[in-house]
């Protein structure tokens, strides 16, 4: 069992931001915008929908700060709540809804009424909030913390965390069982789903899953199943031949047991020659009987009936491609943009998607497989050129037959903390760890060996050698180059570490992670070098953020920053420093977290 339990207030720092965030909240709180263009500079960018009674829904604008409330039947928004800063997740019971605020760190908690939204609550939650689910009578939240290794739980009523479930690495969604009794939390860099008893918040079991970017979660209807899309991280040098075979990347869908423990089961989703790139949404019709996900690197939304008759592999499998036996239960509809979170209508007859990059919500027929309704949620008639950057790096459709885009590694401009074997390091057989490109602007020389000192010619060998993929115009790298300038490090929610930073001096961090980024443009001697290297020593990577980036170092070889500084990067081999003492070691560390 992994479970930490709160019967205290929040501390006063909490208290504080509790009150700032729900008067910035109240004080932004727009009610009954009805004209579906409430902000005609920014994108509004939609994430994740919620449904409600009445052929309403509620979509997370990651663009706007907002959620809004949208008549699907009309076609049009009913009410606007700006909430905290880039909401992600929403979820909603009766006349209480509560999105989580990756951005700001937050909870809001809203009431829905005939005449629209309006906050009632903000509540800060912790690190990089990011999945939600409510409790059947809506009074808890249990929010995934991406940045925390946590789920915490929350009642909304007295606005207090009153457990915390600690889970694998950067847990990404969480969905809750029909009956209640059980929440299953899906762990993109751990790799694995874990299922928890409730209330009691007991780990029942984890299941390994063997791929990263963990998605959305789909419950069967008899809550005995959970499905969830992922990547498998193959490690095949980055050919061609070996793109197309699914030896790079390859787009899985898992099915895990969640009453008992089981292995998890898996298909392919690629057929040869036309891949499935970055699945996200996932979700089951009201019967069960069909699944739908939405791949926003391909720009389609799949749907596959009869689910439970599809070749599930649990040990050896499954193969490259989609099974031959399932291509007829799959229906692949191209829906343009970017297609994110979605959900099935009560009756099974509609899905209703967030897409991205259209900034609309698109409401598919599921019969005839086509785009019934497209409402539009306001936004520019043109893109910015940071945001066609962005959609470039969306974009699978740049790689070799549409298999991963640069954000399938690079999640959201950061790293998955996968492997991947290209020619950054000047030839094939060595896997490197992708690297963040956070501050990346600010940081050359670029790749792990440091060899690349020009941005720009960095973007165009990522698509044509990485990905091979075309040479993109200059219009497109002039986007992507200003797409990715933008991409800055986050806050980090660990405290300054004053003694820390003493032992980082003393122990000679800084003669190779100096400066306001923590990094310098010397190629550095690691002892970590092999014979056969085509380039000599590393480029020290910018320690800002280090706390989010595990596994650590060029292939991984490190879990933890314990493990670097007591392992591979002693200060006795390194700096001649005389290597840290336990007391140091936790001391050091703590300043490493706060960066």
């Amino acid at each position: 069992m992994r479970i930490q339990r709160f019967s205290l207030a929040l501390p006063l720092f909490a208290l504080m931001a509790l009150a700032l965030g729900a008067q910035k909240a109240n004080k932004l709180s727009e009610v009954g915008k009805s004209n579906g263009q409430s902000d005609l500079t920014a994108d509004p960018a939609p994430h994740f929908v919620a449904l409600l009674p009445e052929s309403r829904a509620l979509v997370t604008e990651r663009g706007t700060n907002a959620l809004v409330m949208l008549d699907l039947v009309a076609g049009k928004v009913l009410s606007q709540a700006r909430v905290g800063d880039e909401p992600f997740c929403v979820a909603a019971r009766g006349s209480v809804a509560v999105v989580t605020n990756y951005g700001s760190d937050s909870l809001s908690v809203l009431g829905i009424t005939p005449a629209g939204l309006s906050i009632t609550a903000t509540i800060p939650v912790g690190d990089e909030p990011r999945g939600v689910a409510l409790s059947l009578d809506g009074k808890r939240a249990y929010v995934a913390l991406g940045g925390e290794s946590a789920v915490v739980v929350v009642e909304l009523a007295s606005r207090k965390i009153t457990q915390r479930l600690l889970t694998g690495l950067e847990p990404w969604q969480v969905a809750l069982t029909p009956d209640g009794k059980r929440l299953t939390v899906g762990c993109t860099r751990a790799r694995t789903l874990s299922v928890y008893a409730l209330p009691t918040g007991e780990e029942l079991f984890t299941v390994p899953l063997n791929g990263r970017n963990v998605r959305s979660i789909a419950i069967s209807p008899d809550g005995k199943q959970a499905f969830v899309p992922f990547i498998n991280e193959r490690r095949f040098p980055a050919t061609k031949d070996n793109i197309d075979r699914g030896w790079v990347v390859g787009n899985r869908l898992a099915r895990v047991p969640i009453t008992e423990e089981g292995p998890r089961e898996a298909i392919a989703l690629d057929t040869q020659g036309d891949a499935l790139g970055d699945v996200d949404g996932c979700t089951l019709s009201p019967d069960g009987q069909t699944l739908a996900l939405t791949a926003g690197g391909t720009h389609e939304v799949v749907f596959f009936s009869k689910i439970a008759g599809l070749p599930f592999v649990a040990f050896g499998g499954p193969e490259d491609y989609l099974e031959p036996e399932s291509v007829e239960r799959v229906r692949r509809i191209k829906v343009g943009g970017r297609p994110l979170g979605a959900q099935f209508s009560a009756d099974g007859k509609q899905l209703i998607v967030a897409n991205d990059f259209l900034n609309a919500v698109q409401v598919l027929d599921v019969a005839t497989g086509k785009v019934a309704k497209t409402i539009t949620l306001g936004g520019p008639a043109q893109p910015s050129q940071v945001r066609l950057g962005e959609q470039i790096f969306n974009d699978a459709k740049r790689s070799f037959h549409s298999w991963y885009s640069c954000a399938s590694c690079h999640t959201e401009g950061h790293t998955n903390g996968g492997n991947f074997d290209t020619k950054n390091d000047g030839g094939y057989g060595k896997p490197k760890k992708t690297l963040s490109l956070r501050g990346v602007a600010q940081t050359a020389p670029y790749t792990w060996h440091g060899w690349q000192k020009d941005l720009r010619q960095a973007i165009v060998e990522s698509f044509t050698k990485s990905m091979q993929g075309d040479e993109p115009t200059s219009v497109e790298v002039d986007a992507v180059e200003a797409y990715v300038k933008t991409l800055d490090w986050k806050k980090s929610p660990f405290p300054a570490s004053p003694v820390g930073q003493k032992v980082f001096v003393a122990k000679g961090c800084a003669s190779c992670h100096g400066g306001d980024t923590y990094a310098t443009p010397t190629i550095t001697k690691t002892g970590l070098e092999e014979p056969n290297d085509v380039f000599t020593g590393y480029n020290p990577p910018p320690l800002r953020n280090v706390y989010s980036r595990a596994p650590y170092l060029h292939d991984g070889r490190a879990l933890t920053l314990e493990d670097v500084l007591t392992k591979y990067h002693r200060p006795s081999k390194l700096t001649g420093e005389s290597d840290c003492t336990p007391q140091e070691l936790k001391d050091l560390v703590a300043f490493l977290k706060s960066l």
